[in-house]
């Protein structure tokens, strides 16, 4: 059973709590995770600090996307049976 979640806005002040250094770890998890599904991106990485958020090198989408899609891919390995 999928739980309804909103996604995370770039204006969300939770985001300015999140270093470079946690980008990249969500980054590197995003892309371990994503490779189960077909999904790489092996030149995403964090790029810039615009008043307090860092951007993530998706065409300098802000962190936000990538905790979202991060959220999308861990809801997916839970709603995948096990030895699918």
């Amino acid at each position: 059973m999928s739980v309804r979640r909103h996604p995370m806005k770039p204006t969300d002040p939770r985001i300015r709590a999140f270093t470079d250094d946690h980008i990249r770890t969500l980054l590197a998890e995003v892309q371990e995770r994503g490779r189960k599904f077909g999904l790489i991106w092996p030149s995403a990485s964090t790029d810039k600090t615009i008043d307090g958020r860092v951007l993530v090198r998706f065409n300098t989408a802000p962190a936000s996307t990538l905790l979202n899609l991060l959220t999308l891919l861990l809801d997916a390995e839970r709603d995948t049976p096990c030895g699918s």
